[in-house]
């Protein structure tokens, strides 16, 4: 027989079931149930048939709840910020501009010609004010370890 899923008493019974029942997020509302149903000594399968949720995940919220109490439960997304944005500020800023003017070629501005612009915008890189092009042609015409030599340097054309 499996060992059942228990949750540390760090609200009362009484006080998790309010939680869940005034909760007004629908994540963290089934997250307060599945933390109820499991202070009350309820199975997996039984939580599993209530709620729709897998074990992993019905394990995942007691663990949050166990690890930090009250303040695990929740829609971590909320707290997510997301990934970097493509353009600087100065850049959005920029297409901003560009999108209250008709593109370069007429017409109307399509998702194609802003990507467009994005691209051209972000291809022109600046240069590093110190970058030695000498050396920089140089590095890429040392072959590198396990790289043959360009044929007219191979050994026997002497």
């Amino acid at each position: 027989m499996k060992k059942p899923i228990t949750v540390k008493p760090h609200l009362s019974v009484e006080t998790v079931e309010m939680r869940y029942r005034q909760a007004k997020d629908p994540v963290e509302r089934s997250q307060w149930q599945i933390i109820w149903l499991l202070a009350q000594g309820k199975t997996t399968k039984a939580i599993r048939e209530v709620t729709g949720y897998c074990l992993a995940w019905i394990r995942t919220i007691a663990h949050r709840y166990n690890q930090d109490g009250p303040g695990g439960i929740g829609d971590r997304r909320h707290a997510n910020p997301g990934g970097s944005f493509l353009l600087s500020a100065q850049l959005q800023a920029q297409l901003v501009a560009a999108l209250e003017e008709p593109p370069p070629d007429g017409g109307l501005w399509t998702g194609r010609k802003v990507a467009q612009w994005i691209l051209v915008q972000r291809v022109l890189r600046p240069r590093h004010a110190k970058a030695d092009a000498a050396a920089q042609e140089a590095f890429k015409k040392t072959p590198r370890a396990g790289e043959c030599a360009p044929a007219s340097l191979s050994p026997g054309d002497g």
